[in-house]
């Protein structure tokens, strides 16, 4: 796991955050852990594959469905877009 340092953190924040995670029974590092895992990966967030699932059972799509599909589809490389 990669490691990471955090400099010119004021006294008061290191205070609050050793508080902070005595009453969660965490170590600071554990601590500080789990309040970058909240804020770069929160609760609620829409996840696309789940979203993705959602529409298809929805509107009812089958393997089949994808299936015939693929079979049809178009498999060469798009042209890029020009702008002029």
């Amino acid at each position: 796991m990669p490691a990471v340092t955090i400099r010119n953190l004021s006294e008061e924040a290191r205070r609050a955050l050793k508080i902070r995670a005595a009453q969660n029974n965490r170590s600071t590092e554990a601590e500080m852990r789990a309040i970058l895992e909240e804020a770069a990966r929160p609760q609620g967030r829409v996840l696309l594959g789940a979203r993705l699932q959602d529409i298809g059972r929805k509107h009812d799509i089958t393997r089949a469905d994808i299936e015939a599909l693929e079979a049809v589809r178009d498999r060469r490389p798009a042209e890029p877009m020009t702008f002029e």
